[in-house]
Order: C-alpha cells, then structure tokens, then sequence
C-alpha cells in the first residue's frame, strides 16, 4: 500500500473517503496524481536528485588516495575506469564501465560539521537567527516556477521522508502548495467504486466543494488553503483517471529490469526513472540510510561512518555500484539522457585519517565528519560527462584552488531546468529573494 505524509494544515485530514469513495486521505490522492505516464508526457527537462545520507567517505570511494599513508588511503585500492584519471573504488566496476558517462566532481566544499541536508536541497544552511527566513528547497522552487496547471503533474516528488521533509526546510516562504509529495510504495485502491459513475462522482464533488466552503475561515494565511485547494483538484481528476498508478507500480517494469537496480531502497531509483518519464520535473530519494550491516546496535548508521567504515562500505558500496549503473544506462537505453539530469551526493565528505574525531564520536575503525572536502557525480541532462572536475590534496583534505559548493551544484542544476538563478521570489514580508547568492554554475559541465 502507498503511504503518504501528512501536511500539516488541518484541511489535510480531510478525507475523500467521506464522499464514499476509496477512503484515502486527500494528499494520497494529489501526490499519486505524478504517476499519469506515457500520453501526458512532455520533453522537458527533470532531475534526479540521490541523497547519499549521512556523508559517505570520498577517500574510500571516488577519490582514493592510494599512494598516502596507510591511516589516510585506507584499505580499498582504485580501479581504472573506461575514461583516463578517473579511477574509482574496486567496488564499483559496473561504474567504472560507464564512467563515458559520469562527471565526477571532487573539489565540493561544505558550510556545516553537522548533518545538514537542507544546504544540498536549498544552497543556504538551516537559519539560526532570529528573523531570518529559512530558504525553500530546490525543488520547492521549481514547483512555483514550472507548476502551471494544476492538472498537470506534480512538479516535486520525494520517494521517502528523508529526501523529502526530515530535517529540511520544505517550500519555506513559497507556501504548503509547493511542499514535496511524499509517497512509498504501490499505488493501490486507487478507483472509482462499482457502483459509483463518473456523473455521480461530479455530483459529490460539487456538494464537497460547498461543504468546504463553510470552512475557509479557520485556515491560516500562509497560503496552506490555496495550496491546498489546488491539492483538491488535483486529487478529483486523479481519480477517474486509470492510469494514475501506472508510474508507481513497479510490478508493471519487467523482472529483468528490477533485478538490474538491486533490491529494497535501490528500487527507489526505478521509481524515480519512471517518474521522470511520466513528466515529473524533481525527484528526490534516498539511497544507504538503513542498511543492516551499517547498523551501530539500533542506530541506523548508512554512510556516516564514524565506525566500522569498511565494513559498511563493502556492502553500501557495491549496492551503490548496481543502482547507478542501472539508472544511467536506463535513462541512455530509454533515451532520456539528455532530458534527465542525476545528481549523487551527500552532505560532506570523511576524514582523511581513519579514528581522526572532529568532536562527533569517530571510533578507531571510523571516519569522522569532514566538510572541507567531498564528492558530486552528474550524469546526463546534456551536460558534458566523462570528466573529472576539481581535486583535492595528496591526503584528500581540502582543494587545490577554489572549491565547488552546494550553491554551484544547484545553480547547475536550475540551468539545466531552465531557471536562472538570479530569479527572485518574495518572502513572507514581500521582501524579493534570488534562489541563490553564489549563483556560478560549474562551468566544466557547460
């Protein structure tokens, strides 16, 4: 069963059910609106957007430094791949086999020492004074700018919590309308009733909208009533629409097709994939936060490695390795290697010494958090791949020259969508905001 989570505007407890319909919540019904494949489909361009939670290791996987000192180069050795000076982890050859068409970035920098995915999803650390505004999310602006009808499909989508609100500011200032879909899963249940015709259905609809109207007064003036309204309309015409599940529904892709992207959260980028080819224009996800083995007792640990830094890797890795493989060479197969952009990465990168703490509890077999330095791969959106961009010093501990940030990573990315970032949307006080301050986009890409 697809789960969603819940806005937190009263209107959404409102359920469709009410009517006698399917008895799903209302934003079950408008985020499950993304899945109108095939038909509706248009060529512009969308991104893919893989939050590797937790900040993975660079040393230990796209920027190894085999000829450091034991305690900095680790226990893994680079193998070349099928471009010249982009060697990679042993435990990715499906990668190295595709790294034509890569582009690997290894001089990213980080503001905080903490985990703080809301500077990769909106370019701005998490506010700590008072008054100052929390800025939207990438995908959040994208929503404001390229939402259009409300018809047409949702423009953000996150396939987990994580990619999607936890620890984020969300659509900020933009309003509820432009927060994230949420949603896990297979559609299901997902359909008029037998006994109810469409014309019957228009008639609920019209004694729904009246009710509601009694009701307008008790919401709150930050726009959550009109992006909620607009939810409305998007939840009824989904639902006389069959092919609404078809783009979540996995088991609609061939068996062959599943087993290429692996198992369990590696089938989240399968999902992604066939969002993107239905028309959806962001999707984020998740990859590596709870796998077993990197599990310390109940701590669900993924690529934030403060212990047990190879053993984790040897099995996230690997599992990496396969999705990105199987995305890439979907999206090239499919065609949709110049409409998609992917972009891989996390939060900061690890410290060049193994059991080397910056004060967050790194163990002797661990590495600890390290923002000076760190790692992005693009792939496709027509940007220019087999390439590595950047380095970083002999231990891997800070750039040789200017670093990247995750401001240029969007700014990348908003070209790629289309947007420039010396756009401008109001704050809460009316006050124009430009989606970005460092708004250079890495040029190597051009």
């Amino acid at each position: 069963m697809l789960t969603f989570s819940a806005d937190n505007s009263r209107r959404d407890f409102f359920r469709v059910g009410g009517l006698g319909l399917t008895g799903l919540a209302l934003p079950d019904l408008l985020r499950a609106r993304a899945a109108t494949p095939g038909a509706e489909r248009t060529r512009e361009k969308a991104v893919i957007f893989v939050y590797l939670f937790g900040g993975p290791s660079h040393i230990d996987s796209y920027d190894m430094k085999p000829d450091a000192p034991v305690e900095v180069r680790g226990e893994f050795k680079p193998t070349k791949t099928n471009v010249p000076g982009f060697d990679i982890c042993e435990l990715m050859p499906m990668q190295a086999k595709i790294a034509d068409k890569l582009a690997l970035v290894r001089n990213l920098s980080f503001n905080p020492n903490f985990h703080d995915p809301v500077e990769l999803f909106s370019g701005f650390r998490k506010p700590t004074e008072a008054g100052r505004a929390a800025r939207p999310d990438f995908g959040s602006v994208v929503s404001r700018l390229r939402r259009g009808d409300v018809r047409a499909l949702p423009p953000y989508v996150a396939l987990d919590k994580t990619a999607g609100d936890e620890f984020r500011n969300g659509p900020a200032y933009l309003g509820v309308s432009h927060k994230a879909y949420i949603a896990t899963g297979k559609l299901e249940g997902l359909a008029l009733p037998r006994n109810v015709s469409v014309e019957r259905f228009g008639d609920r609809t019209e004694l729904m909208r009246r009710f509601d109207t009694l009701r307008r007064d008790a919401d709150n003036a930050n726009a959550d009533l009109a992006g909620t309204d607009d939810f409305t309309k998007l939840a009824l015409n989904m639902i006389v629409n069959p092919l609404v599940r078809e783009a979540f529904d996995l088991d609609k892709e061939p068996a062959k097709s599943r087993e290429r992207y692996g198992t369990g959260e590696a089938l989240r980028l399968l999902q992604a994939r066939r969002l993107v080819e239905a028309g959806v224009p962001v999707v984020t996800l998740t990859f590596g936060k709870d796998v077993p083995e990197c599990r310390i007792g109940m701590i669900a640990q993924g690529w934030d490695t403060h212990a047990g830094n190879f053993t984790c890797l040897r099995h996230l890795l690997p599992r990496l390795d396969k999705a990105v493989h199987a995305l890439v060479t979907d999206l090239h197969d499919r065609g949709l290697d110049k409409d998609v952009v992917v972009y891989i990465g996390g939060e900061m990168g690890r410290t060049p010494k193994v059991g080397q703490s910056t004060g967050n509890g790194a163990r002797a077999d661990g590495r600890d958090h390290w923002p000076r330095a760190g790692f992005g791969i693009f792939a496709g959106g027509g940007l220019q791949m087999g390439q590595v961009i950047g380095r970083t010093d002999r231990h891997g501990s800070t750039s040789v020259g200017q670093p990247y940030v995750p401001q240029n990573v969007l700014a990348t990315l908003y070209r790629v969508l289309g947007i420039d970032p010396v756009t401008t949307l109001p704050d809460h006080t009316g006050r124009p905001m430009f989606l970005l301050d460092n708004r250079d986009r890495i040029t190597e890409l051009d």
